[in-house]
């Protein structure tokens, strides 16, 4: 299907990303199609735009991807990302190849890649908020220390058993995609983009278990937080919310999946992955 209509989200303190996302503006355009342009940190004001989207462009690193992603997922619109950054694990096109793949993305050319989220859910409490509230994450839910440099105690459980409970910095659920994220920093494995399973790690386990369990696509997991200072949760390194001792977030997979379209071959993770690990930009 032709793309009629794009979004173009670019991270807001590189100039470069405005740059080329200008750019790009005036290429679609040239090419007839609709554009609205928005920096990925403002995700309301894009959520509202992007409905009738067909396309999200991004221009940043793999930060802007997962704000991309939290403005894109319920809309169902894919992402493809432009890369500025040093990585790019989720990016799909360097500067230079940008304008030269476009067409053959808004003919309809290209693939979707799907990718598994999680759902994180926090209870109601009596002062703020009434209800549950619900996040989306592609990479990781971490449930950490804050300020203080002290470690914190998180039970966790698995489909209501209890696992154990770990003294450490904080606690990472990460999808496959965030396996090569934070995940990976902290001594996790790397799973394929595609694997439906998830992961569960400790940070900086102090006396207690330190080993990452790979957990089945319909594990739900419980982690309940006890600690005399601030701990926080943390939504793919960017939404941001204070805990409290005895507050409990209920991760699982969500029904909504992230989708990209990308250009490149469905076999480029493996050939690629090494020299993403080092930091060079694939092109």
């Amino acid at each position: 299907m032709a793309v009629k209509k794009v979004g173009i989200l670019y991270h807001p303190m590189i100039e470069a990303a405005y740059t080329l996302a200008k750019e790009l503006e005036r290429f679609l355009n040239s090419s007839g199609v609709s554009v609205w342009l928005c920096s990925a940190w403002e995700e309301e004001k894009a959520r509202v735009q992007v409905d009738d989207t067909d396309l999200v462009l991004t221009t940043g690193g793999d930060g802007t991807i997962l704000r991309a992603a939290q403005v894109a997922l319920l809309a169902q619109t894919p992402i493809t990302g432009i890369n500025l950054g040093k990585l790019g694990f989720m990016t799909e096109l360097s500067t230079d190849e940008a304008v030269d793949r476009l067409p053959a993305l808004l003919a309809g050319g290209g693939w979707i890649d799907e990718r598994a989220t999680l759902e994180a859910e926090l209870p109601p409490n009596d002062q703020e908020h009434e209800s549950a509230r619900i996040f989306y994450a592609l990479n990781d839910v971490v449930v950490a220390r804050g300020a203080i440099a002290r470690v914190v105690y998180v039970e966790a459980s698995i489909d209501g058993e209890l696992l154990t409970t770990y003294k450490a910095d904080g606690v990472i659920v990460a999808t496959a995609t965030g396996s090569t994220g934070y995940s990976l920093a902290a001594g996790g494995p790397i799973l394929h983009p595609q694997a439906k399973e998830f992961l569960l790690l400790p940070i900086l386990p102090h006396l207690s278990s330190a080993y990452t369990v790979v957990l089945p696509s319909m594990a739900v997991v419980k982690l309940r937080i006890s600690t005399p200072h601030q701990a926080i949760l943390s939504i793919d390194g960017h939404i941001n919310l204070p805990l409290s001792s005895g507050d409990i977030v209920t991760i699982k997979r969500s029904s909504n999946r992230a989708r990209f379209l990308r250009i490149h071959p469905e076999t480029s993770f493996y050939s690629s992955l090494e020299q993403r690990l080092k930091g060079k930009q694939i092109k």
